[in-house]
């Protein structure tokens, strides 16, 4: 939080020289010393003045991005650029809604990476409105994401990718990535492979 700290002739909307009762207006070293003071609480009167812009993901300072994304639950990277920082963390509720869903892993992965998502999840859940209805087929024990850039062209990290795969993927089920040049009916390229944790 370097940008809170003190700032070279940083003027204090308040100073305290003039807040003095008259009989010390004139006098130097009053105003001098008061004047040493007035740097030390500039800075400290400027944040309080523009408190709110501080809980702002798109106003706050960069570097209190971090200790604001905490505050809302959001994993931010701090090798992510300022933008995509506060895009994270304006998104933070929404994201957080839908965790553990296919839409929320897909629109997490389209906000982090910029890469297209088709999720495959084998859970071998199904339903029926008609009685005596075949159970489905067993599980497949496997959460397969395929990603593809939105730009052509453009290339996706496997193991960055992999790894918010793998904070969504339950422990039961193992995760598999694919990194796909385009989308699904293009040809498959390389496979990342863990399992869930």
């Amino acid at each position: 939080m370097s940008g809170r700290a003190a700032v070279p002739g940083l003027p204090s909307r308040y100073p305290i020289g003039e807040l003095l009762p008259a009989l010390y207006a004139d006098d130097d070293l009053a105003q001098r010393f008061t004047a040493g003071l007035d740097t030390v609480l500039a800075p400290v009167l400027s944040t309080l003045d523009n408190l709110p812009a501080y809980f702002d993901p798109a106003l706050a300072p960069a570097d209190f991005l971090p200790w604001l994304a905490t505050w809302v639950g959001a994993g931010i990277d701090p090798a992510w650029p300022p933008e995509l920082q506060r895009a994270v963390v304006a998104r933070a509720v929404e994201l957080h809604r839908w965790r553990g869903t296919r839409r929320g892993l897909v629109d997490h992965l389209r906000l982090c990476f910029g890469v297209h998502a088709d999720v495959r999840d084998g859970g071998g859940v199904a339903w029926s409105a008609e009685p005596g209805t075949e159970l489905p087929p067993a599980p497949t024990g496997e959460l397969l994401v395929r990603v593809w850039p939105v730009a052509p062209g453009a290339t996706v990290d496997a193991a960055r990718v992999l790894e918010v795969v793998t904070a969504s993927c339950p422990v039961h089920l193992t995760c598999r990535v694919e990194i796909l040049p385009g989308p699904p009916e293009a040809a498959p390229g390389t496979t990342t492979e863990t399992t869930g944790g």
